[in-house]
């Protein structure tokens, strides 16, 4: 047996469940699945993304700095329980160029199937999957795009479902992603996960009207997933907000009244609700093009808007504090845009603003990665410990 092999094994002695996580980024998928999971394999083709993971998770051999086009079956260790993949989103997003899972970034998603289907070849496909992306991967090419993914799946042997699901239920950032679990056929499935009937709160219309447009043999495999909703209050922005913020400066007057300058009157006038408050008030702000003139659109109901990366003419966000008829503004803060996306405070970031800002816009509410485990992943894990027991011992039989 092979020195990995015995590592792996020693690690799971303490976490039972072993996955990948491709398109690791800085490693929110690890932690979002928590101490029950060791991770087996993961890669990132970005080079500084790989440095914040290998700084967080020291010293992460485990990471694979390169394209997952090139990955290659005898690079993934053991059989793995899951495989985690946030693929690209660039061509799903509203922001994007439309080429859906046809485009250059978003699909590499079928280079990572790919290796899906060969690990089936050699008896070790994960019986469990989990993709996320942006929400226009419901509604990319009017739904074709998810119905050609569903399929995939589906002929290769697992029943899927689609959870649409905010960040904002856990943190203080509008957030909207979808989250695609697949389960191996063979795992028995859990009693109490699957629903008989979509739920307009995790499954939305345009879910459901993709659903209802597969072909018969794939609608069989199809799974509406149930999730509670979270029992907790989700912080709020003041919760996250320093009030002396390092790393970035306040703006000047003359910068601040330049940013009011640019707003509506419908968004001045909730600065100056914000004013008659009489208590410390925060607001998000974007700079958005509308009708070929720049606006700042502010918010202040204690949500910050969705992180964005600072690429592609993505403006970033604002800060806003109304004290009274004092007004100061800023970018928001390295460490906000974390805390943002419910990392922890000891998570190690980047030493260059514009690295942090892409990390954390580019990756996954940590919480929310932590409740679909919770109430889907782990639940369907532990049904497939016997299969992945079995798979192992011959395996180690295999290697002598």
């Amino acid at each position: 047996m092979s020195k990995n092999a015995l590592d792996v094994r020693d690690l799971n002695a303490l976490r039972p469940f072993g996955f990948y996580e491709f398109f690791a980024g800085g490693g929110m998928a690890r932690l979002g699945l928590g101490a029950a999971w060791s991770c087996l394999f993961a890669n990132d083709f970005d080079a500084k993304k790989v440095a914040s993971y290998r700084a967080n998770f020291s010293p992460a051999a485990e990471m694979h700095h390169g394209d997952v086009a090139q990955v290659r079956t005898s690079q993934l260790p053991r059989h793995a329980t899951l495989a985690w993949a946030s693929f690209p989103c660039q061509d799903l997003s509203l922001a994007g160029n439309g080429k859906g899972l046809a485009g250059e970034r978003s699909g590499v998603f079928w280079a990572f199937w790919r290796l899906m289907q060969e690990l089936d070849k050699e008896g070790r496909r994960p019986p469990i999957i989990a993709l996320e992306n942006v929400s226009g991967l419901i509604t990319s090419h009017s739904g074709q795009d998810l119905r050609n993914l569903v399929t995939a799946m589906s002929a290769e042997g697992y029943r899927v479902g689609v959870v649409a699901l905010d960040g904002a239920l856990f943190v203080a950032q509008s957030r909207p992603r979808v989250f695609v679990v697949a389960v191996a056929r063979g795992v028995a499935m859990p009693r109490g996960l699957v629903a008989k009937v979509p739920n307009p709160v995790w499954h939305p219309q345009a879910l459901q009207d993709v659903v209802d447009e597969l072909p018969p043999s794939v609608r069989k495999s199809w799974l509406w997933w149930k999730l509670p909703m979270p029992n907790t209050e989700a912080p709020h922005l003041l919760d996250v907000i320093e009030r002396e913020p390092q790393g970035v400066a306040w703006h000047t007057a003359d910068e601040t009244k330049k940013l009011l300058s640019m707003m509506t009157p419908g968004n001045l006038a909730k600065v100056a609700e914000a004013k008659k408050a009489g208590v410390l008030q925060v607001g998000t702000i974007y700079k958005r093009t509308r009708n070929k003139v720049q606006r700042a659109e502010i918010r202040f109901d204690g949500v910050s808007g969705c992180l964005r990366t600072p690429s592609g003419g993505s403006s970033r966000q604002l800060v806003m504090v109304v004290e009274g008829n004092k007004v100061r503004s800023r970018l928001i803060s390295p460490r906000e845009t974390a805390r943002l996306m419910g990392l922890p405070e000891s998570y190690i970031l980047p030493t260059r603003y514009n690295d942090t800002y892409h990390l954390t816009g580019d990756g996954l509410v940590v919480p929310a990665v932590s409740w679909i485990e919770q109430h889907i992943i782990r639940p369907v894990a532990l049904a497939a410990q016997k299969l992945i027991a079995k798979s192992e011992v011959k395996m180690e039989v295999a290697h002598g």
